[in-house]
């Protein structure tokens, strides 16, 4: 069942299955099958060939991923959906599938580690140039812009700093100078419960399922969606044959089932997260808040224009710089110290020693990754409860 004139949260739950087609099973049940069975020979080539709907092998599609990717795609406002094992392999078999040696890649100058590793110290060994720029500067993206672009990607927010990128801006821009570039926007921190990147003009949006679409820290995945076209591509050449990065039937359906709460879960990660970044900003011991929901936060009228809620990340930096950072993280009792984010624990890290290492220091300073700078993933425990814990590890420092 689809119906995209009912609620996000409704489609969340109900998009693309009819219970009356799988003998009554109100949950999707789990296909645990390497390889599909053929009605002949003729059918089997058929669907090779990519003539004929259908499966044929769990490394391309199988039914359980296939409804979790349909309703990925609704949720986005895509033509399609590609799930995959991780968001690294989302990432990495989409840029595979565009670029080749030769091609240029335009980049924010702040990434998630992993992603800048890979466009840094891995695609550019393959002959790929890339260039990071300010993406807050519609003038430094377009003076990157070449005839030899194929790629611009960004994030926003940004993982960790919290910046934030005009989706809509630098679509048109991107677009129009270059219309063979295809603009890559990494959602994972809003989710299509709190924005639509594609909606604003972007090409492709990629996720860490792993974050708040599975949403209960027990899975690693990732997601790409966008127009179809493009989506079968990635699908028959940076999963199938670049990466293998394939997601486990079992992890599909736990995506599905956290996606079920996921605007309910989203709510409250931006309650607490607005709530603790207000207290965070009084505090006497607190340099700098970086979180788009407070009124003083320069991306704060953006990030009210394309987001739904500011998100439930925050980033800050203490006055007594990195020592101080380390006083707070090992003081957290309630908050874990832990890198990834979205899960229902209130999570706490340190990018520059932790999920930012892959920088070396002075990427680290070119890139505006402080070494002071504290992430923390705003969970779904009681706010009172999360507020006393970072308040008393405040205390000293």
């Amino acid at each position: 069942m689809k119906n995209n004139k009912q609620a996000f949260a409704t489609r969340a739950i109900h998009s693309g299955y009819d219970a009356q087609t799988h003998q009554g099973a109100l949950v999707p049940p789990v296909y645990m099958t390497s390889t599909f069975e053929f009605e002949s020979v003729e059918q089997g080539a058929a669907r090779f060939a990519g003539e004929q709907p259908g499966h044929f092998y769990s490394r391309i599609s199988n039914p359980t991923q296939a409804l979790l990717e349909e309703r990925l795609a609704d949720l986005e406002d895509a033509e399609a959906a590609l799930a995959t094992a991780s968001g690294m392999g989302a990432i990495s078999a989409t840029l595979w599938t565009l670029v080749s040696a030769g091609d240029h890649i335009i980049a924010d100058k702040t990434l998630y580690g992993c992603t800048f590793a890979c466009l840094q110290h891995g695609l550019t060994r393959f002959g790929v140039e890339v260039s990071f720029v300010d993406c807050t500067d519609l003038n430094a993206i377009q003076s990157a812009l070449t005839p030899r672009t194929r790629v611009v990607y960004f994030e926003t927010p940004v993982n960790p700093t919290m910046r934030i990128m005009d989706i809509t801006a630098i679509s048109a821009l991107v677009h129009t100078d270059n219309p063979t570039a295809t603009v890559i926007v990494d959602n994972t921190y809003c989710t299509p419960a709190l924005q639509r990147p594609l909606t604003l003009g972007a090409d492709l949006v990629v996720h860490s399922a792993t974050k708040y679409l599975g949403g209960h820290g027990d899975l690693v995945a990732g997601a790409v969606a966008g127009r179809k076209e493009l989506i079968d591509e990635i699908r028959l050449v940076g999963l199938k044959d670049l990466t293998g990065a394939v997601i486990a039937p079992m992890t599909a359906f736990l995506i599905m089932r956290g996606l079920k709460t996921l605007s309910l879960r989203m709510e409250r990660h931006c309650s607490n997260a607005q709530q603790l970044a207000e207290t965070l900003q009084q505090h006497p011991a607190v340099e700098v808040v970086y979180y788009p929901g407070l009124a003083s936060n320069p991306y704060y009228q953006l990030a009210s224009e394309q987001m739904s809620q500011p998100g439930g990340m925050i980033a800050f930096e203490l006055k007594g710089g990195l020592n101080s950072g380390i006083a707070f993280m090992n003081n957290l009792q309630l908050i874990k110290r832990a890198v990834s984010l979205g899960d229902a624990e209130s999570l706490c890290q340190h990018p520059a020693s932790m999920t930012h290492s892959t920088y070396t220091p002075e990427e680290r300073e070119h890139h505006g990754i402080a070494e002071g700078l504290i992430r923390l993933s705003a969970g779904l425990e009681d706010i009172t409860d999360i507020t006393a814990d970072v308040v008393q590890a405040l205390k000293n420092c």
